[in-house]
């Protein structure tokens, strides 16, 4: 067994290993047939560093568009830029709450085991973000959360900062590519917040510089009207909330409430989640659900992997790229 493909097809047969080869050979079996694959993430995925391998999926066109959450736009351009100054915390099942505001008088925001460093990451980036908002204000031109950090992207503005490989960067894996990103709910990230903040100041005068989730849903739909004309186009989400929830939607709406009724649904569904099936629960819920409310066929690919993903992804993530 040479490759980790090899691997975990030899070891991981039964329950949710069995899940994953499954969702992992249904993922390139939808690409060999020509589709594309649509991909969310939830939780806090970049600071966990998936960029190491979604990275490689991007450029190797294994993922042509994403919805993420704010937190996961903003996060993989910290990581970019102050990652020799994040604190691990392997311990920290065992803080107290006194250890927590030790944490926090050092300037260090904590996400599981790992402490983004405020001063280094946060308000770096914002320096640099504030200046591209405030020209655009004073242009009176608008664009998305992703655009701003695509337009600072290329324009180098950071490249002195780089703490890591630019290749582990999934951020910049996109901006190469200009992949379309979605980013639903982008006020609830900390660049967000700063962004509310210059506007209740008035150093923004147009608090649509940045534009925002209804204006993201109209990009999606015309996205996905023109991708799955020629293609069928699959969604692997990885973790629940926003980041899967508003994407998914695209196709009723178009279907229901365009009266589009030729639009195709989603032709392949994966989901890792650690949310157990229960009551109520959108993100526990189970993939045929989705059925009654258009987002699926009885005949689409489903999976779901109950898992964390900080674990199942890159392995998935290796099968598809045969490594």
């Amino acid at each position: 067994m040479t490759t980790v493909r090899d691997f975990v097809h030899h070891h991981y047969r039964h329950f949710n290993a069995a899940a994953l080869i499954d969702a992992a050979d249904g993922y390139r079996r939808h690409l060999d047939q020509g589709g594309v694959m649509f991909m969310t993430l939830a939780g806090a995925m970049s600071t966990a560093e998936l960029g190491l391998s979604l990275a490689q999926m991007i450029r190797m066109n294994k993922v042509h568009a994403i919805c993420c959450t704010g937190a996961n736009l903003e996060e993989d351009v910290f990581n970019l830029v102050a990652h020799e100054h994040y604190v691990r915390v392997p311990h920290y099942r065992e803080l107290t709450a006194d250890d927590e505001e030790q944490l926090l008088s050092r300037h260090l925001n904590r996400v599981t085991d790992t402490c983004i460093p405020e001063e280094e990451a946060i308000r770096r980036i914002e320096h640099v973000v504030l200046d591209a908002w405030l020209d655009a204000d004073a242009k009176g031109e608008s664009y998305f959360p992703h655009e701003f950090l695509y337009q600072i992207l290329r324009a180098g503005k950071l490249k002195e900062h780089y703490q890591i490989d630019p290749q582990d960067s999934w951020l910049l894996a996109a901006c190469e590519r200009d992949l379309p990103i979605i980013v639903p709910g982008w006020e609830d990230s900390t660049l967000g917040n700063i962004y509310a903040s210059h506007c209740i100041t008035g150093e923004i005068g147009n608090v649509h510089t940045v534009r925002s989730g209804i204006e993201y849903m109209i990009m999606l739909a015309d996205w996905y009207e023109r991708i799955s004309a020629d293609a069928s186009v699959g969604f692997f989400q990885i973790g629940g909330g926003i980041a899967g929830d508003f994407p998914i939607c695209v196709v009723p709406m178009l279907q229901q409430d365009l009266q589009k009724a030729d639009t195709p649904r989603w032709g392949y569904f994966c989901q890792i989640s650690d949310s157990t099936t229960s009551y109520g629960s959108y993100s526990g819920a189970v993939p045929n659900e989705k059925i009654t409310w258009g987002k699926l066929s009885a005949d689409t690919p489903k999976y779901i992997i109950e898992s964390d993903a900080t674990i199942v992804a890159p392995l998935i993530f290796a099968c598809v790229l045969d490594q």
